[in-house]
């Protein structure tokens, strides 16, 4: 047989086929020395080939020429081959590659990339995962396009070649260099980093750094990618878009369309050097022979193709010279031989493989005829389809030696196998041999556990045996299971070679792994084998292995992985104590199955098989299965229907139960409809067992409940649930207070009125429905009462992403109508069975049978008697009709209840545009019908009716009527899927409610303004056909005149309608044009347009609708002169489209429609067809006007106005009456005040958004005691604008600013910075705060000055609390300026008297000492010593911060835009400020930061600009000074009070002088003169002084603690005492301490004992205080939620509720109570809290009806303590009169209560007359009460007359007794 398919050049030799060689006759100039390991063909050796005519040479040179052709081999691969292959496999380790002519390679995870193999060191290095690294399952898909490189050709273990191959961009990419890189060019590559702007691909090419842009990704990311990122290792074909720097920078694009049109050109300059498999070239065909063609390519090239790569459909017909596309294959590194493809399915380079396996793998085929021979390949075969299959040389036969090339011949039949699929070839690849084609598994899908396989044994190892199973199939053996027993020496009794018998526990065929067992039990088992928990039904009995022994019992396991326990009571019949003793892990066991949950991988087993096991199990489990469980899914058949649902047989029993209707569907709807079409007899699967009672089961068939008890996700007691828990459950029964939902285990709970919605509820029964799914969220959990409160609330009890649920409810809501549909198409009736046919989206044609009233279309039944089908108004889409007309209609939805079907006529969903559509795109939508739970829109592109769901969530039932959707109404939809599956409809989810639009009229798609009213003398029914066109002349009559428009009738009844804007060409601003014409005029007129009646729009001549519009006429003269005239621009110009034709600053001409008082804007029209909007700051600068706009403005009046903007939102103008409103420095402009800032200012802002501020020194040109009394939130001011830097702007409101023209007294200058001042001048200002060595004083919002104390007053008052009083922030004073320091930024003030001309700052009537000159000098020099020394010390610790970071120090006379903060983390003292307006007020050299809001104590923080840390002046003992008095401090049950002065704890300071920084102590104090002698012994004798009375001190056991230490030493003796922490506590509050105060707080919590309850809860009390007055509302909350988790919340809800009481935060406390009385309803303890609260509030009515409410919600019991408690509160804070009323009516009904009688008593005594008592003493000694009760109340008569009363009174009462015993006796003796 001769050989077929020769190659080009020299066949590939190897030294045994020497002798074999054919000399072939050839040019020695191409001869190739054998001595080459692999010598292949070169291009040119084709050259004597390929000129010899076939069939006239002799056979040598057509051997030749097959041999040319020969298909690629394992041999014929070589290092370094550059090679085309096709993802086969993807494991975790390697890709398998498929290759040309049926070869197949091995990728390692190593090969792919550089980065990626780095990413895959670092896993291994750190032993964790690393954060963006996939696996190649992530980066690979079976099927894609690979260049592969050859990496070696080795020979494996089992001696069989193995092809291994890299990836790697850097090997295959190796032939190009940098400069070889031309745009055009496609090359694959990986992605080896991720960048902001686009991704880093490495391609492989020295010297060339590609990138690929975010912009070029976008198209494949989305396509392909599935919207991920591309990952690092990521394979990408890409194409170079451009070269910079000689190939140094490359861009790349990754566009589909672009890669796949990549053509490889001459212009590329590729070269057989560098010439890479997949580019796809323009060739021609050289020649044609048999076995295949060889081609001319890129001018130069030649190259072959082989049989199996000829297009399919083209086979034999190609010829020489044809134009063919080609993709390169491979290319020889040495001969470069190329091998070309011309199957289509390479031609569109970065496409996969669609292809990737064939049917009948693994089949077994009879009498294939051969097709060819291949020598030194194999054979093809024509299969019975036609299609062609390849047998390799070492597959045609079982061995070399039997191999006959005679036996294939063409046409010889052979039996073969299929034994795999070439995916590069689209081949099936066979096998001949006998093993194969007899073997009982090819691959290891074939295998199935519990199967009995035979196989060879092909080695021992420790950790097993491992056997031959098949060709490709390898198994093992574990050492456990080598035989029943364990085995110590498995090689004494298998050998390898030997022939097993084993059972498959477990076949992966994904992971290629196979275990077996050898256990003689096991394979000889004839009982029924487990392979998956399903299998496991209760009483069967099987053979198993035991896995593990525990204590509790032994893990038996079967096949498959499948695994169950016998529980230690089930072992044996006998008690095991230690089943480890007993059993053993490996150990064959029978066991029989007692119970089993698939869902939960769970199975129960026992050993113990009593008896005859068969019978005694049945009857066991028979009565067993009998009952059924709670929670169990059953199978149930219908018996008949009653009128609440169905009444069923549980099977397989018959076991009654019952199903209701609503349990019929997870749907409100389609429960009923499922009830419906359910007939006797049929049977429903999957039912869930909801309850028992009385013998009857409870059945519910809710997709939600049944998967939540499958998944095991519902709690089964009280002790599981938990609050926050989400619970899916059912609505069991509604009250008017709430909704009791039940849960799957039978739990229940209620949903109160307050949580049940998100919405305001009115009534409970809109909310929800009996026996609705629901979702709650667990609230609160009783579990001593077994109750729970549930919320309903959507924003609770969210269900994760709203598109998903929603698309999920949709889903499952259509999928049971389709299960509905096939129930009826089962039934006999005809109509019932067609309307099952109808899908909505179906085109019919239909014969009209009648137009109702309503305008709805009636069509005939046609064949099928009773079908209804009708279409609205709506869907009658203003067509003319009439009876008998034929009709094409589409389906809208099928009403299966009442058996109608709803049809539309609409144009558009009748004739639907055939459009691709995009999944997870938005389209616009139009309503069409209206479902319970959803609704039918069409799609306004193509008419394609698409389905979205109307909830998101289960819960989500209720809607307003202002949600409710309506038919016609636009819609914005993302699509889910984007073909119509057996429903009928794309399945949906609906946008924001934002994107809806208002009801549509076809064809226009622009939706009606919200607030264009329609002019009822236009509305006159319907309006009537006319025949104008635009530019026509016309003659009416003006039938009224309206300010904006003139309505005119015209012939034939027609109505017209004149814009203002078209009555004159030049309109004079203030008048109305339409005036100009009066009712009953004549007019001649042009129509200009034609206004649609419905929308409102103007509509195109060329429009449908055209001829019943309402013409616009215009009676402008210029217009009636022309001829052509300009006609409206009606084009479907959207308005926003019109609007943009005005540029800003543009002015023109409009009419005033009406003033919004609502939004505040005038509305005004510039033409029929465009609008605009005037905000009301934008119309004056004249307060008058903006009062009263009404007076200055006219409807219909013409303004001109100035062009602001579009406003982006609406198609309107934004306008200006007062020039362009351009907010830059030195504009005026009007704007609303919208806060008032306490002592700061206002923050002002204008129109579109902008805010301003305004400082307390610019309100006015005359600074006022109370400058911001005046202003108000909403209240209209002029501005003007000092400046724009940053986002707010800084205005002045003085009049000299903003009418500069007024020329106004200006009391008060500007003084914006130090320069405005100079020495001499009397400033007048506002008093910033007091501090220890001065009085800071404000001159201008950043200039602060000082007055030092002697410049203060003339007086000297020994209490410095006097200034705090006198002197309050914000205090307006004259002062005059002293000295100036501009360098440094130092203002020194004085108020004294003889300075500036005013009284002193306090008044004479306090009698203060008068402070002398020469003590008013020496305290002066005293002072300004000890500023040295500060600023000595400043400088020291600027020097300091200087070394530290030198950026951070700043210049003094260094102004700075924005004041730094100050950070004094050292004090831990921080204030927030409320602007950076305010930060810019501070003064530029010394800022003084308060501790908190309010001044908490005199203690001042300083801080020098340019230093972050606060220089802190230390309080020196001597100025001790007090707090004004404020709202009560917290005060504690021990007696302790908060309001400590600075007097009572005198704080350890150091002497005077000092200061009280740690931080100076570093450095020894240095005094600024050299002091004499005497001077330092007094010092000395001083320091000793000091030191002898604090040792004293120290001494002294009452002594009080003065410092931090103190506290300490004292708390380490009682560490439980609240009293000492809140003492210490307090210490740090009066130095302003709050962060140091928190801190002892949070140390007391965690030092005092848990045991010591009631003083921890003083400790959170005081801290709730503390945060109460010096925290925010945040920080309150937070501390006040850790208290509630760690004491009795009803505690800390009290004293919190107290707290804001007493610090008259009245409404926190009034929110508090009501939370309070919610969750505490049922403690009276609350109830008369608020009740007391409400009556010191004065609110009695209040007061009255929380008693009412306290009576409805306390058990009765407590009703007479309560009434009691609200009396005695009424005598206490209320009405007397009304608390008696109480009383005496609680009396009336219950006299025998002492104890509330005693009470009475007690109140009349405090708060009434004698008389009064007197007469409550008699009525009570006169009950009929015990001996016992009537002494105490005697007692108490006479002690009160002893008191109060005469010695005669006292005697009455002793009579009175006496009288009563006796009467007493007398009645014991009869």
């Amino acid at each position: 047989m001769e050989e077929s398919f020769p190659r080009g050049g020299t066949r590939k030799t190897h030294k045994s086929e020497k002798a074999l060689q054919k000399s072939v006759e050839q040019d020695n100039l191409f001869d190739i020395s054998t001595e080459e390991e692999s010598t292949k063909r070169k291009k040119s050796q084709k050259g004597p080939a390929k000129t010899k005519k076939l069939k006239t040479e002799k056979r040598e040179s057509s051997k030749s020429i097959r041999e040319k052709f020969e298909i690629l081999n394992i041999e014929s691969l070589c290092e370094g081959m550059r090679i085309l292959g096709c993802v086969k496999e993807v494991n975790e380790l390697e890709l398998v590659i498929s290759l040309p002519n049926g070869l197949r390679g091995f990728v390692q995870v190593t090969e792919i990339c550089d980065a990626y193999t780095k990413k895959l060191n670092e896993q291994v290095a750190q032993d964790e995962p690393v954060k963006d690294l996939v696996g190649l399952p992530e980066l690979f898909s079976p099927g894609m396009l690979v260049r592969c490189v050859v990496s070696s050709v080795g020979i494996t273990e089992r001696g069989k070649k193995s092809i291994k191959l890299s990836l790697n961009p850097r090997n295959v990419n190796e032939v190009l260099s940098a400069e070889a890189l031309k745009p055009g060019m496609l090359l694959t590559g990986t992605v080896s980093s991720l960048e902001d702007h686009g991704y880093v691909v490495d391609i492989g090419v020295s010297g060339a750094r590609a990138f690929l842009p975010l912009q070029k990704a976008h198209e494949y990311i989305r396509q392909k990618n599935k919207g991920a990122k591309l990952k690092v290792g990521q394979y990408l074909h890409c194409i170079i878009e451009e070269v910079k720097g000689n190939g140094g920078v490359v861009g790349l694009s990754i566009g589909h369309s672009e890669v796949s049109a990549a053509i490889a050109t001459e212009e590329q300059n590729w070269t057989l050097n560098n010439l890479l498999p997949g580019l796809v070239v323009k060739a021609q065909v050289q020649k044609v022979t048999p076995v295949g063609l060889t081609l001319n390519f890129l001018s130069f090239f030649t190259g072959l193709v082989d049989f199996m790569h000829l297009d399919p459909k083209k086979a034999g017909t190609y010829f020489s010279n044809q134009a063919v596309r080609a993709c390169v294959l491979c290319v020889h590194p040495r001969t470069r031989a190329v091998r070309l493809s011309l199957r289509p399915v390479f031609l569109q380079p970065g496409r996969s493989l669609t292809r990737l396996s064939c049917q009948h793998l693994g089949a077994v085929l009879d009498d294939v005829p051969v097709q060819s021979f291949i020598s030194k390949a194999g054979a093809t075969f024509k299969l019975k389809d036609g299609a062609l299959a390849y047998a390799r040389l070492s597959h045609l036969s079982d061995s070399k030696n039997v191999f006959s090339a005679d036996s294939f011949k063409p046409g010889n039949t052979h039996k073969c196998r299929i034994i795999d699929y070439s995916q590069m070839d689209e081949l099936a690849l066979l096998s001949l041999r006998t093993t194969i084609i007899e073997a009982q598994y090819l691959r290891y899908h074939d295998i199935k556990p519990g199967a009995l396989v035979e196989g060879t044994v092909l080695t021992i190892k420790p950790y097993g045996m491992l056997v031959k199973v098949g060709e490709q199939i390898r198994g093992l053996i574990p050492p456990m299971h080598l035989a029943d027993i364990l085995m110590k020496n498995p090689e004494k009794k298998y050998h390898i070679g030997d022939e097993v018998k084993c059972r498959v526990l477990l076949c992966d065929p994904e992971a290629k792994k196979l275990m077996m067992t050898l256990k003689k039990t096991l394979i000889e088992s004839k009982l029924p084998a487990i392979t998956c928990y399903a299998d496991a039904k209760p009483g069967l009995q099987t053979h198993g292995f035991i896995l593990r022994v525990k204590d509790y019992g032994c893990i038996v396991k079967f096949y498959n992985d499948v695994q169950g326990l016998v529980p230690k009571h089930e072992l044996s019949a006998e008690y095991v104590p230690d089943p480890e003793r007993v059993f053993y892990a490996g150990q064959v066991v029978k066991v029989v199955v007692l119970n089993c949950e698939p869902s939960k991988e769970r199975m129960l087993l026992s050993f113990k098989l009593l008896g005859d096991p068969k019978k005694e199990h049945l009857g066991h489990s028979q009565k067993k299965r009998r009952t059924v469980s709670l929670g169990q899914l059953v199978d149930v058949k219908v018996l008949e229907k009653t009128k609440d649902g169905l009444e069923v047989a549980v099977l397989p029993y018959n076991t009654p139960a019952f199903l209701p209707t609503p349990h019929l569907s997870d749907h409100v709807a389609n429960g009923p409809l499922l009830y419906h079409w359910l007939q006797t007899g049929d049977t429903l699967h999957r039912v869930l067992c909801l309850s028992q009672s009385e013998g009857r089961v409870l059945l519910c068939r809710k997709p939600a409940l049944v998967s939540t008890v499958e998944g095991g996700q519902d709690p089964k007691s009280f002790a599981e649930i938990h609050p926050g828990m989400l619970l899916i459950g059912f609505v069991k029964s509604i009250k008017d207070y709430g909704v009791f939902v039940q849960f799957p285990s039978g739990l229940s709970g209620l949903a109160p009125k307050a949580i049940m919605s998100d919405k305001f509820v009115t009534s409970t029964s809109d909310h929800f429905v009996e026996g609705q799914t629901v979702v709650a969220k667990v609230t609160n959990v009783d579990e001593e009462k077994q109750r729970m409160l549930l919320s309903l609330r959507l924003s609770d009890c969210g269900l994760g992403d709203l598109a998903t649920t929603s698309l999920l409810l949709l889903s499952q809501c259509l999928e049971e109508r389709q299960g509905v549909r096939s129930l009826m198409s089962n039934r006999d009736s005809v109509l019932i069975q067609t309307l099952a046919e109808m899908t909505p989206g179906m085109i019919l044609d239909l014969e009209v049978q009648e137009v109702l009233e309503d305008g709805s279309v009636v069509f005939s039944e046609g064949p099928v008697p009773g079908l209804v089908l009708r279409a609205s108004r709506y869907h009658r889409a203003g067509q003319e009709v009439e009876p008998g007309q034929k009709k094409k209609v589409v389906i809208l939805n099928v009403d299966m209840l009442k058996l109608e079907v709803h049809v539309s006529l609409c144009h558009n969903l009748v004739n639907r545009r055939a459009k691709k559509l995009k999944k997870g795109s938005e389209y616009q939508a139009v309503v069409q019908h209206l479902e319970e739970s959803f609704a039918v829109a069409s799609l306004v592109e193509t008419g394609h009716l698409a389905a979205f769901s109307l909830t998101s969530h289960l819960n989500d039932t209720f809607r307003f009527d202002s949600e409710k959707l309506q038919v016609g109404q636009g819609v914005s939809l993302t699509l889910k899927t984007t073909e119509p599956g057996v429903t009928g409809f794309l399945l949906a989810v609906e946008g924001p409610a934002a994107k809806r639009t208002v009801r549509q009229t076809r064809k226009d798609s622009e939706t009606v303004d919200e607030d264009e009213e329609a002019d009822p003398a236009l509305v006159v029914g319907t309006v009537k056909k006319h025949t104008l066109s635009i530019g026509d002349m016309v003659t009416g009559t003006v039938k009224s005149v309206k300010p904006t428009h003139v309505v005119v009738t015209l012939e034939d009844g027609i109505i017209g309608c004149i814009h203002a804007s078209h009555i004159l060409d030049d309109v004079p601003v203030g008048t109305s044009p339409t005036a100009k014409l009066k009712v009953g005029k004549t007019v001649t007129a042009r129509v200009i347009g034609g206004r649609d009646m419905k929308t409102f729009k103007f509509l195109p001549i060329s429009h449908p609708r055209f001829i019943r519009t309402i013409p616009e006429l215009s009676v402008r003269p210029s217009e009636l002169e022309k001829d052509g005239c300009t006609a409206l621009n009606t084009h479907s110009v959207s308005p926003l489209e019109k609007v943009k034709q005005y540029q800003a600053g543009q002015t023109l001409i409009c009419f005033l429609k009406k003033y919004n008082v609502v939004k505040k804007w005038l509305e005004v029209e510039i033409a029929p067809d465009i609008r605009g909007r005037i905000p009301l700051l934008l119309t004056s600068l004249s307060f008058k006007v903006l009062k009263h706009p009404d007076k200055k403005f006219r409807i219909g009046q013409a303004l001109k106005a100035t062009v602001v903007g579009p406003d982006s939102s609406k198609a309107f103008l934004c306008l200006s009456l007062i020039g362009p409103h351009k907010l830059e420095k030195g504009e005026v402009a009007m704007g609303r005040v919208v806060k008032v800032t306490p002592k700061e200012g206002l923050t002002v802002s204008f129109p579109f958004g902008k805010i301003g501020r305004v400082s307390v020194f610019h309100l006015s040109d005359s600074y006022s005691e109370t400058p911001l009394e005046d202003f108000v939130p909403q209240k209209v001011v002029r501005c003007y604008v000092l400046a724009t830097t940053g986002h707010v702007l800084t205005l002045s409101l003085r009049s000299s600013r903003t009418n500069p023209k007024t020329k106004s007294k200006i009391t008060d200058p500007e003084i914006n910075s130090i320069q405005d001042i100079q020495e001499g001048q009397l400033l007048r200002g506002y008093v910033k705060s007091v501090q220890p060595h001065g009085v800071l004083f404000r001159l201008g919002p950043s200039v602060v000055g000082l007055v030092r104390y002697p410049y203060v007053s003339q007086y000297s008052p020994s209490e410095k609390a006097l200034y705090n009083k006198h002197l309050p922030e914000g205090k307006l004073l004259t002062a005059k300026v002293l000295s100036l320091n501009r360098g440094k930024n130092l203002v020194e003030l004085s108020f004294l008297p003889d300075d500036t001309g005013k009284p002193d700052v306090f008044p004479a009537s306090l009698g203060l000492p008068l402070l002398k000159q020469e003590e008013r000098e020496r305290e002066a020099a005293e002072k300004e010593h000890k500023g040295e020394e500060e600023k000595k010390k400043n400088q020291k610790r600027k020097r300091k911060r200087n070394q530290e970071g030198p950026e951070e120090a700043q210049l003094p006379g260094q102004e700075k835009s924005e004041a730094q903060k100050p950070q004094a983390e050292n004090r831990g003292r921080r204030r927030r400020r409320e602007s950076a307006g305010e930060q810019e007020r501070v003064n530029k050299k010394q800022k003084k930061v308060a501790p908190s809001e309010e001044d908490d104590s005199g203690v001042e923080v300083y801080y020098r600009e340019g230093e972050e840390e606060m220089e802190e002046m230390s309080v020196l003992p001597k100025e001790k000074l007090t707090r004004p008095a404020e709202a009560p401090r917290l005060q504690l049950s021990s007696g302790f009070v908060w309001d400590v002065g600075l007097d009572s704890l005198t704080p350890a300071l150091p002497p005077r002088g000092d200061s009280s920084d740690s931080e100076e102590d570093d450095e020894p104090q240095q005094a600024t003169q050299k002091k004499s002698k005497k001077e330092r012994q007094l010092e000395k004798q001083k320091a000793e002084k000091e030191l002898s009375r604090i040792e004293e001190a120290l001494m002294d056991p009452g002594r009080q603690p003065e410092s931090a230490d103190d506290f300490d030493r004292l708390l380490l003796s009682s560490p439980n005492s609240s009293i000492l922490w809140l003492q210490y506590m307090a210490f740090h509050l009066q130095a302003t301490e709050i962060e140091k105060a928190r801190a002892v707080a949070e140390r007391a919590l965690k030092t005092i004992s848990f045991r010591e309850e009631q003083e921890k809860l003083n400790v959170w009390v005081a801290l709730l205080n503390l945060e109460n007055m010096y925290g925010s509302q945040e920080s309150l909350t937070k501390v006040f939620e850790r208290a509630v988790q760690y004491n009795e919340p009803l505690k800390v809800f009290l004293h919190l509720a107290d707290i804001y009481a007493k610090s008259e935060k009245f409404q926190e406390a009034g929110e508090l109570y009501n939370r309070m009385l919610k969750r505490f309803r049922q403690e009276k303890a609350v109830w008369i809290k608020y009740g007391a609260f409400l009556l010191r509030r004065g609110q009695a009515g209040a007061s009255h009806r929380v008693m009412q409410r306290a009576l409805e919600c306390l058990p009765i019991k407590e009703h007479v303590d309560v009434i009691a408690k609200f009396a005695q509160l009424e005598f206490q804070l209320g009405d007397a009169e009304r608390a008696k009323a109480i009383f005496e009516n609680t009396l009336s009904t219950y006299p025998k209560r002492t104890d509330v009688w005693s009470v009475y008593i007690d109140m009349t005594i405090k708060h009434g007359s004698q008389k009064e008592v007197r007469d409550i003493f008699e009525r009570v000694i006169h009950l009929s009460l015990a001996p016992k009760r009537m002494k105490f109340f005697f007692k108490r008569y006479l002690d009160y007359e002893k008191q109060h009363g005469t010695e005669k009174d006292v005697q009455a009462v002793k009579a009175k007794a006496l009288e009563y015993v006796e009467a007493k006796s007398s009645v014991l003796e009869d």
